[in-house]
C-alpha cells in the first residue's frame, strides 16, 4: 500500500516555442539550446510509521517461536534523482529518461524486515514522438518506464519495494524492469501496444512477461471508456488451489500464471451531464482464462460519487464496490482470480487500509465509502471506511494463507481460508497538506476491526483490534 502524499507530474508537449517558455524559469534545466532541452529531477520522500497488533496479531497463532513483535515502529525512505532529454526534430521529438532509486529502512518494519536498503534502476528509456498537437499523433518508446493500462486494476505498478529494499510503506518503485510502447492517437482515441516485465525483487521474481493492447476513448478529462487485453507470454508464478470441498491444506500448481489469457473493461462518465456538474459513475470488469489448468476467474468494480461543489469545501463523496472471485472448493476448475500487478494505494485499488496489507485482490470483496474534503487549496482530508469480507470460504484469499486444523464433530482437518465472510472493517483517516509547489506533507491513522471470518483464522472469539499511523514528507522537482 502506497500511502506517500501525491506527486505532480507535468507532461509537456508541443513545438519548441512552447516548451522554451516553459522552461524559462525552471532551475532544474541544464541546457535548453537549439532544440535540446536537457533536465535534472529529484524525488525524495521520508515516512515515519507506528503499528500495533499487527495483522491482529496472527504471528502469536501461527508463529509463535518466531518472535515476531507485533507492536512495530520504523523509519523509512528514499531518493530517485532522474535525468531527461528532450530533442526537437521539426514534426517529431525524441526523448528520453534515465533514473534510480535509493531507498531503505531504519528499524524493523511490518514483514519483520528492516535495516536495510537498495540502489536500483527505476527509468531508463528511450523515445520518438510526434512534436505537433493536430492528429494523428504517436510515441513509441524501449526501456524500463512507468505504464499503467486503464484504471489500474491489473497493471500499473511495475516495480516492487519492501524487504531488502526498504520503503515498504513509500513504494517508490512504480517503473517496468522491461517495457516497449507503441501509442497512437487520433481526436480523442488512443491506442496502446505493450511489453512488459515487472521490477520484482531477486528472490521473488516471477520472470512474468506480458504483451497485450489497451483501447481508450477519452473526450474530456472527466469521461472515458476502455478496454485492455492481454497475454502472459511466460512466467514461473504459482496459484493456490482449494483443497475439494475445503477440507484439507490447498494445493499449489507451479507456473499457474504462464499462459494467461485477460481483458478489463473499465469506463468513468457523467450520465447527467450540466445538470447536475460533480456526479460521476464508474466500473471495471476483468475477465481472465487459461486452458492450460482450466482457469477461469472474473473480478468487477462500480464507483458512484458526487462533488458538493456549491458548498465550502467542495465535499466529495464516493462508494464503491469491489469483488474479486475464489476458487470454489466445490469444482475442479480453478476461479481464483490474479491480480497481476495492480495500484495498490487506498485511492486505487486497496481493499481496505489495513487489510490491503493481508488480502491481495483475490477472493475478496469490499463496500468502500469516502469523504474528502478541501478546507483550503493546501490542505484535503479524507476518511475511508471498507467493509471487506471473502467471495468463498475454505479457500485461499492470501497465497497459502491460514491454513490450519479445525475439529469437525472430533475429527481434526486441515483447512484453509476462512470460515465466515466477514473479514473486517477498516477506518482510516488521511490528511495531506501543500508545503509549496514541491513539497508535500501526508499523515494517516488507521484501524481495523477484525470480523468472524478473521476471527475464525485464528479460533478466536475476538482478535485484537490493528491499528497504525503514519506522517511522511515528499519532494518532488
Amino acid at each position: 500500500m502506497r500511502i506517500c502524499g501525491g506527486v505532480k507530474v507535468v507532461l509537456l508537449s508541443g513545438g519548441l516555442l512552447a516548451a522554451e517558455r516553459a522552461h524559462a524559469d525552471d532551475p532544474m534545466v541544464l541546457l535548453d539550446r537549439d532544440g535540446l532541452i536537457v533536465r535534472a529531477h529529484l524525488q525524495a520522500g521520508v515516512n515515519v510509521v507506528a503499528e500495533r497488533n499487527l495483522f491482529w496479531d496472527y504471528a502469536d497463532t501461527f508463529a509463535p517461536s518466531a518472535g515476531f513483535n507485533s507492536n512495530a515502529n520504523w523509519l523509512e525512505g528514499y531518493v530517485k534523482p532522474s535525468l531527461s532529454f528532450t530533442q526537437d526534430l521539426g514534426g517529431l521529438a525524441a526523448y528520453g529518461k534515465v533514473s534510480a532509486v535509493a531507498s531503505g529502512t531504519l528499524g524493523i518494519d511490518a514483514y519483520d524486515t528492516g535495516n536495510t536498503g537498495r540502489i536500483t534502476l527505476e527509468e531508463g528509456y528511450l523515445g520518438l514522438r510526434s512534436n505537433e498537437p493536430s492528429s494523428p499523433s504517436y510515441d513509441i518508446s524501449l526501456g524500463p518506464r512507468e505504464f499503467k493500462a486503464g484504471t489500474g486494476m491489473l497493471l500499473a505498478n511495475g516495480g516492487s519495494s519492501g524487504f531488502e529494499r526498504g520503503a515498504l510503506k513509500l513504494g517508490p518503485r512504480k517503473a517496468w524492469e522491461a517495457a516497449a510502447i507503441g501509442r497512437f492517437g487520433f481526436d480523442d482515441f488512443t491506442g496502446t501496444a505493450f511489453y512488459l516485465d515487472a521490477n520484482e525483487r531477486s528472490d521473488t521474481d516471477t520472470n512474468t512477461q506480458i504483451v497485450g493492447a489497451d483501447f481508450r476513448y477519452q473526450p474530456d478529462d472527466t469521461t472515458f471508456a476502455g478496454a485492455t487485453l492481454g497475454h502472459v507470454l511466460a512466467s514461473s508464478a504459482p496459484y493456490p488451489k482449494a483443497a475439494p470441498g475445503g477440507v484439507g491444506a490447498p494445493s499449489v500448481l507451479p507456473d499457474a500464471r504462464d499462459g494467461l489469457n485477460f481483458v478489463n473493461l473499465y469506463g468513468r462518465t457523467n450520465p447527467f451531464g450540466e445538470s447536475l456538474d460533480g456526479f460521476f459513475v464508474a466500473g471495471d470488469f476483468a475477465y481472465e482464462q487459461n486452458d492450460r489448468i482450466d482457469m477461469q476467474a472474473w473480478a468487477a468494480r462500480v464507483q458512484i460519487g458526487y462533488t458538493f461543489t456549491e458548498y465550502s469545501w467542495a465535499p466529495t463523496l464516493t462508494y464503491s464496490y469491489q469483488t474479486f472471485s475464489g476458487d470454489d472448493p466445490a469444482t475442479a476448475k480453478l476461479e481464483r482470480f490474479d491480480p497481476l500487478f495492480y495500484e495498490g494505494s487506498p485511492s486505487a485499488w486497496a481493499t481496505g487500509s489495513k487489510s490491503s496489507m493481508v488480502f491481495i485482490n483475490s477472493n475478496v470483496n469490499a463496500h468502500q465509502i469516502s469523504l474528502r474534503v478541501t478546507p483550503t487549496q493546501r490542505d484535503t482530508f479524507t476518511l475511508r471506511y471498507a467493509y471487506i469480507s471473502a467471495n468463498e470460504l475454505r479457500s485461499p484469499i492470501q497465497f497459502g494463507q491460514a491454513t490450519r486444523v479445525e475439529n469437525a464433530n472430533g475429527v481434526p482437518n486441515p483447512i484453509a481460508g476462512v470460515t465466515a465472510k466477514h473479514l473486517s472493517d477498516d477506518v482510516f483517516l488521511e490528511y495531506n497538506r501543500v508545503l509549496n509547489p514541491n513539497t508535500y506533507l501526508t499523515a494517516g491513522f488507521s484501524v481495523s476491526f477484525p470480523g468472524p471470518g478473521a476471527d475464525s483464522v485464528v479460533n478466536a472469539s475476538s482478535a485484537p483490534v490493528w491499528t497504525g499511523g503514519f506522517v511522511n514528507v515528499v519532494v518532488d522537482f
